[in-house]
């Protein structure tokens, strides 16, 4: 286990922190400090990679080539809490876990199979976008800072609107290589308009930069919103839990899996209703694809074994965030990364014992290994996820029209109120600077 652990920077050498060629930072968590002993991660921040936050990063997309089986037993930590019980997610599961996936020597990385390039082409947008210029936006504070740029919060001057405007260098994009990447998540952007996600209000580009234009959503993140409760009350949680069940289920109607769910990446907006933000992981898949990307605490074992998967992965996400909200840490949380993955190829669940009866039976259906009997990948689909006893009080009608009143309205004076992001120095170049474009046949297609 510890050579595939160590290809992906994630074993127990801090020193490696590579994805095949490219540079990842530190896998590695950090424990809260709150006397309620819960533990609150950060991974990345809204909108695109962030740089403010210092625990579990995501890992970069990147194909790698089948695991065989090995007949060796993972041990497994053993919790001695005495408010926690343990129980495995079912027998199949258990009997799987001296069956792994690791064998003693390092897999080379493959290039992405003509399936899966084929899988990546999306059908045409439907979606008219804005037309926009920078000078048409007066730039104010940054929300967020990332591998490739900044999120500023915008005033458009005609309208006097306020957005959030995702400024990426097309240098930084070149020398990450990430180009298809960014192409790729305007593109989902463009096909998609669904009230629980963030929606795109156009795109332009000049000779250095390109800009993302999308709705600004003045809440903040989710994540600050759980790191100051410790933990949400279980109606909280199932209100926000089913709103991304609804907006899963319009990414999913098209084919658009997201990959990468977490407290960071859901914005809350002034009427208290979630908005999913940051589609960099998000791809269009309407077979199953084969490479690994996302945050260690949410990866689908089947991610991990590096098997072929499609649209189950997110929910067994979905899972791993109504655990995460009810109890304040993720299901398979460990310090040791590859102990994480361990945790999650086994599949045994520590119960709290303030958890909802109801809500322990839909997170260990959303958490199956089996994908056969994982709920959101059987021949109903998502309406055994709808109908499940801990949704009872949900009416998906009046959520899906936006008519449910939210648990919790954040706190804003105004529409462009940032009071709920992290504060940023302002040390960035200057914009729309003249000059040439050197990279105009790299970034046609944006």
């Amino acid at each position: 286990m510890s050579s595939f652990l160590n290809k992906l920077g994630i074993g127990k050498d801090k020193n490696k922190d590579k994805i095949g060629n490219e540079s990842v930072k530190s896998l590695k968590s950090s424990k809260s400090t709150s006397s309620s002993g819960t533990h609150h991660h950060s991974h990345n921040s809204k909108l695109f990679s962030s740089t403010k936050k210092s625990s579990l990063k995501e890992i970069k997309e990147i194909p790698i080539s089948p695991i065989p089986n090995s007949s060796e037993s993972i041990p497994i930590k053993k919790d001695g809490s005495t408010k926690i019980t343990s129980s495995g997610l079912s027998s199949e599961a258990q009997s799987k876990s001296s069956k792994e996936i690791e064998s003693s020597k390092g897999h080379e990385e493959v290039k992405e199979s003509t399936k899966d390039k084929r899988a990546s082409v999306l059908p045409p947008s439907t979606v008219e976008k804005k037309k926009f210029k920078l000078d048409d936006f007066v730039i104010m504070q940054t929300l967020g800072t990332g591998s490739f740029g900044r999120v500023h919060l915008v005033k458009h001057k005609e309208s006097g609107k306020y957005y959030a405007m995702k400024v990426l260098v097309k240098r930084q994009i070149i020398e990450s290589k990430q180009v298809e990447h960014t192409i790729n998540e305007k593109k989902i952007l463009e096909t998609l308009d669904h009230p629980y996600m963030v929606n795109l209000i156009g795109s332009f580009k000049d000779n250095r930069n390109l800009y993302i234009v999308l709705e600004y959503v003045c809440g903040g993140e989710l994540f600050s919103y759980l790191r100051q409760c410790k933990r949400l009350p279980n109606h909280v949680a199932r209100f926000y839990a089913a709103e991304v069940v609804l907006a899963f289920e319009h990414l999913h109607s098209k084919d658009i899996i997201y990959r990468d769910l977490k407290p960071e990446n859901l914005l809350i907006d002034k009427s208290g209703n979630i908005k999913i933000t940051d589609f960099g992981f998000a791809k269009y898949v309407p077979d199953v694809t084969w490479t690994l990307c996302g945050t260690p605490d949410y990866l689908a074992p089947e991610i991990i074994q590096s098997k072929g998967y499609g649209k189950a992965v997110d929910w067994y996400a979905l899972g791993v965030l109504i655990y995460e909200m009810l109890a304040g840490f993720p299901p398979f949380y460990d310090e040791d990364q590859m102990r994480l993955y361990e945790r999650i190829l086994e599949g045994r669940l520590r119960w709290p014992s303030y958890f909802d009866p109801a809500a322990k039976d839909l997170i260990k259906r959303l958490l199956s290994p089996d994908l056969t009997k994982r709920y959101g990948n059987l021949k109903s689909g998502v309406a055994d996820i709808k109908k499940h006893k801990w949704f009872s009080e949900i009416d998906w009608k009046k959520l899906a029209e936006v008519k449910v009143k939210a648990p919790y309205i954040p706190p804003f004076t105004s529409e462009g109120d940032a009071s709920n992001f992290d504060s940023y120095p302002e040390d960035h170049d200057p914009y729309g600077l003249p000059g040439p474009d050197l990279y105009t046949e790299e970034f046609k297609n944006f």
